[in-house]
């Protein structure tokens, strides 16, 4: 039989990136791509109060401006998070500004933030909701994130951030805010304990009915410093991180002919890097914070290895981009057999161990 998915996308990779991404942005929102069958019972978790029917979630970046949500849950994702949008629409940086690294199956991106800003993102996001006597209702059965960032021209993080967080609250089941992209200058530095305190201080004096609210680190931060952020991250109302967001080192191992453009490395080369974020911080977080893993997931062993680690959930791009839908299925029937391997009967034994370690 003809696998169709895979062939769009074979030929979406025939085509530059950037043309290629909003050709399937544009296709997913239309629901030209399908809709997955329901999930094995045993892949339904529980996390931040919320339901999902699978672990497996699509990171932010894809689809930047909430256009294809729906089109993306139907793909078989157990969470969508849209974004990462910011105050005010800007282009982002010069193209080219998205690279293939087919041979080491990555990407690196330098896009900078480019967001159509926040009142367009909200009609986008309206579509999704109908009216209620106390605000809006979700009208779909996944989980949806919302990531915030700040412009890369007169930005006041401490103003803006818990401003957007005000437009899109009574849309998002959960809210991430944006500390570590490569491509803003400046962002990295707000990862400080000192500024995400000051932060998310300034989000929970003007927003304490929000949703949860994670914040996504950087990999490229040294180990001895995430001690100070995480415990910040506690002790000032955060209730989840999200590890990680893309690298600015370069492995030696690369071999594809952009490996030495700017930007942020996504994919592949970040599996070892992610992993070991992953399981430091969970040694210091002590279960004290949802955490979820993001970097470098290709396989369903490598979901349970990340939810074994400390994970309640984890997040794809890149295997996402390359494979296209039907990554979502192998991943999935690789999760089941590997848990049928260890013998582990559904998701929630999982996370009763990690809590109890």
């Amino acid at each position: 039989m003809i696998d169709t998915g895979k062939i769009a996308s074979w030929m979406l990779r025939q085509l530059d990136p950037e043309l290629a991404h909003e050709i399937a942005i544009r296709s997913i929102g239309a629901g030209l791509a399908g809709k997955t069958t329901p999930d094995d019972p045993s892949l339904k978790t529980h996390v931040l109060g919320l339901s999902f029917p699978n672990p497996i979630g699509l990171a932010a970046g894809f689809d930047k401006n909430a256009r294809a949500i729906r089109g993306l849950a139907h793909l078989g994702f157990g969470y969508v998070e849209a974004g990462t949008v910011t105050p005010r629409p800007q282009p982002g940086n010069p193209r080219p500004r998205l690279f293939r690294l087919l041979n080491d199956g990555a990407i690196i991106n330098r896009m900078g933030f480019n967001s159509c800003g926040i009142d367009q993102f909200c009609q986008n996001l309206a579509h999704l909701y109908r009216p209620s006597h106390n605000g809006t209702i979700h009208t779909g059965s996944h989980p949806i994130g919302i990531n915030l960032g700040i412009n890369k021209i007169n930005a006041h993080p401490l103003e803006d951030y818990p401003a957007l967080i005000g437009r899109v609250k009574s849309y998002a089941d959960y809210i991430t805010i944006n500390l570590s992209s490569p491509n803003t200058p400046g962002l990295r530095d707000l990862q400080s304990a000192d500024m995400l305190s000051q932060i998310l201080d300034a989000i929970q004096q003007k927003h304490s009915d929000r949703p949860p609210l994670l914040v996504k680190l950087s990999p490229d931060i040294d180990d001895e410093s995430y001690e100070p952020i995480v415990e910040a991250a506690i002790n000032h109302g955060a209730n989840g991180l999200i590890l990680t967001n893309t690298t600015l080192a370069r492995p030696q191992t690369l071999s594809s002919p952009h490996r030495h453009e700017a930007g942020g490395l996504s994919g592949r080369p970040l599996t070892e890097r992610s992993r070991h974020v992953l399981q430091h911080v969970s040694q210091i977080s002590k279960g004290r914070l949802t955490l979820i893993s993001s970097g470098g997931i290709e396989s369903g062993y490598d979901i349970l290895q990340r939810l074994q680690m400390g994970a309640s959930l984890v997040q794809v791009y890149t295997s996402f981009i390359y494979e296209g839908p039907t990554v979502l299925t192998r991943l999935k029937h690789e999760l089941l057999d590997a848990m049928s391997r260890e013998n582990v009967k559904s998701l929630s034994e999982i996370s009763a161990v990690s809590s109890a370690s």
